[in-house]
């Protein structure tokens, strides 16, 4: 199993081109089973979640194609509608395909997702939302079975949470259908506003996207279309995280300051400069991080939920305290213990986290249990002093780019073994 070694204390300086927003292929890359030309996908992350989304629309039978960052997809001959558990296992958001295989093949057979071990992700909003909307559902040891025969019809969805997943997945279905649909409380999310800009370049007829309340008109076909994804504001926050522990200066190339509203006030407070220009987001640091304050995770545009870890690996070293609430998933603080191996002051009760900074972080052997946190630990490594090794890479693997390559052009000491 690989794993990476760190040497930490280093200062960061350089460019890094910011990869494309693994939270926003994913989606689009399954969206693209309902389009009835070629898809071409530019900025598309090379991370082990694409990965398993192009195995799986291969295994629909799809022709894929990837080119470095491009991906070309052909969904015209396609002729499944099940994935098969192994696949959905290696993947948290394969959930996202079951409204993209209904919308196509009026019938889709999924198993309950794998991926990063947050604690449960139910799935019961995807099913009553869908259910609205005409489809059928059976589920038979952990296999879920839908169908629309009649179709999909009109709509009017109240979501009780704003969650990513189910809009995504509404989406997908009422696309290509005779109804309008309504969703309220949707994700504002800017992945969620990506989706909806890909999907009407197809020929959909989407409106509200990012706003709150969606409404998506059915139309009979999509075609293919060409789409950038958008940059990872996830992925920008782990390296504003780094850089902030580290101290130096970094341009991070392709940022949007728009969606980085809801972590600036965490990097402003711990004393970060940041800088816009037309090249990028010009990020500098000096001297010890002040703390972060008071973080409490919340839907777009509050503070993200994945940014939470490597901000908490940043506390680790601030001067003063930072109070953190977890207010999306129940096990997100499984980083935590692997923290404190390497020195840190942090008391969890329920869902809040109190980091007394320290300054004296130290490397230690620590063992990534879920993609953030494990993103988590490399930043505390990069600032801790001595060795650090971070096993199961893995599951870092699963949504960041090249991360020690980039790390290491930016001066970073650490590889990959």
């Amino acid at each position: 199993m690989a794993e990476y070694v760190i040497d930490g204390g280093r200062r960061l300086n350089g460019c890094i081109e910011i990869q494309g927003a693994k939270n926003s292929a994913l989606p689009i890359l399954a969206a693209s089973v309902l389009c009835r030309g070629e898809v071409i996908l530019n900025n598309c992350p090379i991370i082990s979640d694409t990965d398993t989304c192009i195995k799986i629309l291969r295994y629909l039978g799809c022709s894929v194609y990837r080119d470095g960052h491009t991906v070309y997809v052909d969904s015209r001959q396609i002729y499944r509608y099940d994935i098969p558990a192994e696949l959905m296992r290696e993947m948290r958001s394969s959930i996202v395909f079951m409204g993209a295989i209904l919308g196509r093949m009026k019938r889709a057979e999924v198993s309950l997702p794998g991926g990063c071990e947050l604690g449960p992700r139910p799935i019961d909003l995807h099913i009553s939302s869908l259910a609205r909307m005409g489809a059928e559902f059976e589920e038979n040891h952990g296999i879920i079975s839908c169908s629309i025969e009649k179709g999909i019809h009109s709509a009017d969805i109240n979501l009780s949470f704003p969650s990513v997943g189910a809009t995504e997945n509404i989406m997908l279905a009422a696309v290509c259908s005779d109804g309008v649909v309504t969703v309220t409380n949707a994700a504002k999310e800017p992945e969620i506003c990506d989706l909806a800009d890909f999907l009407n370049k197809c020929g959909a007829r989407i409106t509200g996207a990012g706003e709150g309340t969606l409404y998506i008109e059915g139309v009979k076909t999509l075609s293919g279309t060409q789409h950038i994804i958008i940059p990872d504001r996830i992925v920008t926050a782990t390296y504003m995280a780094a850089l902030s522990v580290c101290g130096g200066r970094l341009l991070l190339k392709g940022v949007s300051p728009l969606q980085l509203r809801g972590v600036s006030n965490a990097f402003e407070h711990s004393g970060l400069m940041t800088d816009y220009d037309t090249k990028g987001l010009h990020v500098s640091a000096q001297g010890v991080p002040e703390r972060a304050g008071l973080v409490r995770t919340m839907p777009y545009p509050g503070f993200p939920t994945d940014a939470q870890p490597p901000v908490m690996a940043m506390s680790c070293f601030a001067r003063g305290t930072s109070v953190f609430v977890e207010n999306v998933f129940e096990s997100r603080y499984r980083h935590v213990s692997e923290l404190c191996r390497m020195g840190a002051n942090i008391y969890v009760q329920g869902k809040v986290a109190v980091v007394e900074g320290s300054f004296d972080m130290s490397g230690a052997t620590v063992e990534a249990k879920d993609l953030r946190g494990g993103a988590a630990l490399v930043v505390a490594g990069l600032g801790a002093s001595g060795k650090t090794v971070v096993k199961n890479i893995n599951y870092i693997e699963r949504g960041y780019e090249a991360f020690e390559e980039n790390l290491g052009n930016a001066g970073a000491d650490i590889i990959k073994m």
